[in-house]
């Protein structure tokens, strides 16, 4: 037991969160989790306030999940935990590589350069242009730049005889198209865990209701995966640009080899329990004790 105080900012009542927060208790004897809803950043007092106590004061803070919904209102909570960090806190992981990876074209920008197969993928404002990506590809995905659990993705086909009036109303809400061309996965994605950029466990999502994703949202279910050393590099690889201390790489094994189609921001604590038998809370908060122990 050590004297740390740690907290956990992430969704209160939630199990990765909660769960993590126990993790840390077990080993501190301290149990904080932080809302960021709630936070208020003081710069007079130079303080970042969560009720009465002033989060610039603890020695960590571990970041589970930054907002139910990701938004550009999520890149100011993390520039909010970023004065913290500025103010001698260790933020796990830190602020800066989370940043870039909210926003799903900055993810897939770093991929790209990092010569990491994935999707093909087209990004424009222009509706026209949107529409012949869409009728190249066949079927496409389109994905908000902000969202998590294929939240808010849209399934277009390019024979479709009202594409353009569909591609409209998605552009509507959502001016900068980000398409990809729909990948065979066969009904199996797979999560790889890393921590400290080291390799931990795979596990599978498993479409159970024939949905074109296979998200838990969408009715899949986790399942153990054995990966082979040739996948774990890919995902290796995919995850080393980000420097997190915590993450899953989203994987698909298709017919033309395996493709990345992200980098989490902050990973999957269920996916690893139930399909790989792994505690990763336990280790991610053994991870962060270490880091922090003199």
């Amino acid at each position: 037991m050590t004297e740390l105080k740690i907290g956990v900012v992430g969704t209160p009542g939630k199990w990765s969160t909660e769960h993590l927060a126990d993790c840390l208790a077990q080993r501190t004897g301290y149990r904080r989790v932080i809302d960021m809803g709630k936070v208020a950043l003081d710069l007079e007092r130079s303080a970042l306030m969560d009720g009465d106590t002033d989060l610039c004061q603890l020695d960590g803070l571990v970041v589970k999940k930054i907002s139910e919904v990701y938004s550009p209102a999520a890149l100011d909570r993390l520039d909010m935990l970023r004065f913290a960090e500025a103010r001698g806190v260790r933020v796990f992981s830190p602020t800066e590589p989370v940043l870039r990876l909210i926003d799903r074209l900055s993810c897939t920008v770093t991929l790209a350069a990092s010569d990491i197969p994935m999707p093909p993928t087209v990004v424009t404002e222009n509706p026209e242009m949107a529409e012949a990506t869409v009728r190249r590809f066949g079927v496409a995905v389109l994905k908000p730049l902000y969202s998590t659990k294929a939240r808010g993705m849209t399934l277009l086909e390019g024979a479709a005889d009202d594409l353009a009036d569909q591609i409209a109303a998605y552009r509507a809400e959502h001016p900068v198209i980000y398409i990809q061309k729909k990948a065979d996965l066969s009904g199996k994605d797979l999560g790889m865990v890393f921590l400290g950029g080291q390799y931990i466990c795979t596990y599978a999502r498993v479409s159970q209701t024939g949905a074109w994703n296979t998200t838990i949202n969408s009715g899949g279910k986790y399942e153990a995966f054995a990966a082979d050393d040739d996948l774990i590099s890919l995902a290796t690889r995919a995850q080393a640009p980000f420097g997190l201390t915590f993450t899953t790489v989203d994987v698909a094994l298709t017919p033309g080899g395996p493709i990345v189609f992200e980098v989490s921001a902050f990973g999957g604590f269920r996916g690893a329990k139930e399909g790989a038998g792994v505690d990763a809370a336990a280790l991610l908060a053994d991870h962060v004790v270490g880091a922090l122990s003199p």
